[in-house]
């Protein structure tokens, strides 16, 4: 008999850790070389891993839903023969996977004696913790090395973040009636990102009127004609098309800021290609599909790969590749839309743009009172980048032109 243990692989380029979000084995399972043993959900996609050997499981690194980082000891095997463990090798990324209407329960695990808590040396060491502990417990303005560890070489865990919590290390109490749920998977990741970028951008938002009764004449016109198999035309082609002719003209607002280059400084890079970001809720979590190049597209062409890519996030097609590197992103709640939003940026991009609900509204128009098609457009920008005149000075031009609707088609 021998031993064989399966290293955390290395399943993407930057990639240090990964969270373990189901188990398809647990202690005691014999399973044959290439069986699925778990999905692993790092910030970019969701991947299966599956037994390099075949063997008896008799130790998994992790319970679902914790961090294991890159070359950990994720599954211990005992095998007929002495197999060597072999150095981890990068995984190919499969698209992230929707969550399904009714979640299968995570496996049970053999239960495992819990190491005895090791409480962190002093204050002035640094705590051992993984980056995704570090950046909770900043965001709970939580001081590591007041937390007792219970991992591994005395490790900080997400569980001693919650066990420092419910002891009122941060105030947070359990009420009678209420329910307890764990942040893992998408939602987790979701959270992260969002909490990165409202700490680290000083957001400013800013809100216009539009008048859309020319464009929405337009809009229902080019469908009432449609030849040649051309889709079904929503409003969002056509703020797209505002939207490309605009960054011409500010290109700061088509661009990307790493607060982290020039020693902390950071550095500012203006992208001549428009990748335009769809922020999209789909059954697995809030998802950014990219339409890239977007100034090289028609009307229709943007309301075909606006179609595409929204379906394939919503069934969990999409592939990794393309859902990342926008460079401005749009979004909108559909039907919902409501009468303005301030929109959370997409980090590192410094610009996001949101249509709200179109209205009919009476204005006065000529002294005398009119029925027009009204719609508030929220944008939120980077005042780091984006000063305010020029947010509004462009915020004017895409008003300008979705309420000339002719303008969009001219070079």
């Amino acid at each position: 008999m021998g031993q064989y243990i399966f290293k955390m692989p290395d399943i993407g380029e930057g990639v240090t850790e990964a969270e373990i979000t189901e188990w398809h084995v647990k202690v005691g399972d014999k399973v044959e070389e290439d069986d699925p043993v778990c999905d692993a959900m790092t910030d970019k996609a969701t991947v299966e891993l599956t037994a390099p050997a075949s063997g008896v499981v008799t130790s998994v690194g992790c319970a679902a839903g914790e961090i294991m980082a890159i070359g950990g000891d994720l599954i211990i095997f005992e095998t007929d023969g002495n197999v060597e463990s072999p150095i981890p090798t990068p995984i190919k990324m499969e698209a992230p996977k929707a969550e399904k209407p009714k979640p299968k329960p995570a496996p049970k695990l053999k239960p495992k004696a819990a190491p005895a808590p090791v409480t962190t040396s002093a204050p002035s060491s640094k705590p051992l913790a993984s980056p995704a502990v570090r950046r909770r417990a900043e965001d709970q303005d939580i001081d590591l090395s007041l937390v007792p560890a219970s991992g591994k070489s005395g490790q900080i865990t997400h569980a001693d973040l919650d066990t420092y919590s419910k002891g009122g290390g941060s105030g947070l109490q359990k009420l009678a009636g209420s329910t307890e749920i764990k942040v893992t998977g998408m939602r987790r990741i979701i959270a992260q990102r969002m909490s990165e970028s409202k700490r680290r951008i000083p957001h400013f938002s800013y809100v216009e009127t539009i008048d859309m009764t020319q464009i929405e004449r337009t809009r229902v016109h080019l469908n009432s004609i449609r030849v040649d198999h051309r889709p079904k035309l929503t409003l969002m082609p056509f703020v797209m098309r505002a939207i490309v002719k605009a960054v011409k003209l500010w290109p700061q607002c088509n661009a990307t800021f790493d607060d982290d280059a020039n020693g902390g400084s950071g550095v500012i890079t203006q992208h001549s290609p428009v990748h335009i970001g769809m922020a999209a809720q789909t059954p697995g979590g809030l998802m950014v599909p990219v339409v890239r190049h977007a100034e090289a597209l028609d009307i229709w062409q943007l309301a075909v790969e606006i179609a595409r890519i929204g379906e394939a996030a919503k069934t969990g097609s999409i592939a990794p590749a393309e859902l990342s590197g926008s460079t401005i992103s749009l979004t909108s709640l559909g039907k919902l839309a409501g009468i303005m939003a301030t929109p959370v940026i997409n980090r590192p991009e410094v610009a996001i743009l949101c249509p709200n609900k179109i209205v009919d509204t009476p204005v006065i128009e000529n002294g005398q009172m009119v029925v027009r098609k009204m719609m508030n457009f929220s944008t939120s920008f980077d005042h780091r980048v984006v000063d305010g005149f020029h947010a509004a000075e462009m915020v004017a031009y895409i008003k300008g032109l979705l309420e000339h609707p002719a303008t969009l088609f001219l070079d």
